[in-house]
């Protein structure tokens, strides 16, 4: 496997529409082993970035090793749902409904807020039906969800869990830390869209808590457990990541889940690699969405870690096309170095 480069040129994203390269973005990238051991850098990736959704499956840890996952009879979709972005599609929504439904709460407990479903048929269909959006149909409304489960289980308080001195929040916090080996106790942050606090960290903290989701060899037990549980549910159900149509969930199928992915909001992307032991994070300067997905796909391309074959299957996965509105492909996005 190369190395890829380490220098500090940023990577470029181009958005192309004919013979031109119409947009580009600058990204941040850095990859690294359970050790810490970087393999790949490319910008300023000691510049604090927030984890945004990308961060999510390392945030349902404690739900397992706490036991709460075994106490409620949590399943491997809803562990993929703990750790998700989803679309608002009904295979989604229906899983969190029942398990809010199973621990005895309801959509009035999620503290994540209400938003129209990504997915733009299942908003279409909400409309045909006259019917309004719930905090289920919230992307995070899965992590809310095992945030709700922990609490019960541990006997904590259901409301106001989303504050950041709640003990669920200071539990994440302090799991979050020990997997990217950083102390998060003064570290800046914000609120995030769905109305948890979201910590700044170096991109490489981020990366290495993803390589500790890869290669999870050197927690203690409980932890790999729980981390082998995590990404294992990760992997088998793509399409409650992310749903229909995504980066995330094209991705992951197309790989055969032997890479996984996870975007966050902001132009955040990162990338767990069983195989290899490997984590990768990605952070677009300006934020752009569009650029991460191909971005988080070229590094693991430069790297050695998909093949020209396998590169040519995924096809507009990783080079999404510019369409017109009659879904005419008149351009690409695509990394160009």
């Amino acid at each position: 496997m190369g190395s890829g480069s380490n220098g500090a040129a940023p990577m470029i994203v181009e958005v192309t529409r004919g013979p031109l390269a119409e947009s580009r973005h600058r990204v941040r990238a850095v990859a690294v082993r359970a050790d810490g051991r970087r393999l790949y850098v490319r910008g300023d990736v000691e510049a604090p970035v927030y984890p945004r959704s990308a961060v999510k499956a390392v945030q349902a840890l404690p739900l397992i090793e706490t036991g709460a996952a075994d106490a409620y009879a949590v399943t491997s979709e809803e562990l993929a749902l703990a750790a998700a972005s989803h679309g608002g599609e009904p295979a989604q929504t229906e899983r969190v409904a029942a398990w809010l439904s199973r621990i005895g709460l309801g959509p009035g407990d999620l503290e994540c807020g209400v938003h129209a479903p990504y997915d733009p048929a299942t908003a279409e269909d909400l409309v045909r039906r006259g019917e309004a959006p719930t905090p289920i149909h919230n992307n995070c409304s899965g992590k809310h969800t095992g945030f709700l489960t922990t609490a019960l289980h541990l006997g904590e308080p259901t409301r106001g869990y989303a504050a950041y001195d709640h003990p669920v929040q200071r539990r994440l916090r302090a799991v979050v830390g020990e997997m990217a080996d950083i102390d998060l106790t003064d570290a800046p942050w914000g609120i995030d869209g769905c109305a948890i606090p979201t910590i700044g960290m170096p991109l490489p903290a981020l990366a290495l808590a993803m390589a500790r989701l890869a290669d999870p060899s050197g927690l203690r037990s409980a932890r790999a457990e729980a981390a082998a549980r995590i990404t294992a549910a990760w992997g088998a159900h793509p399409l409650l990541i992310s749903g229909t149509a995504t980066f995330d969930t094209d991705f992951m199928n197309g790989v055969g889940s032997r890479i996984l992915t996870k975007a966050g909001a902001e132009g955040v992307c990162c990338a767990v690699v069983p195989e290899a032991g490997i984590g990768l994070a990605v952070k677009v300067e300006d934020g752009t969405t569009r650029a991460a997905g191909p971005a988080a796909a070229a590094v693991l391309r430069a790297m050695g870690l998909i093949g020209d074959a396998e590169w040519e299957r995924l096809g507009s996965v990783v080079e999404p096309p510019v369409k017109t509105r009659l879904g005419v492909a008149v351009g690409r996005v695509r990394c160009c170095g």
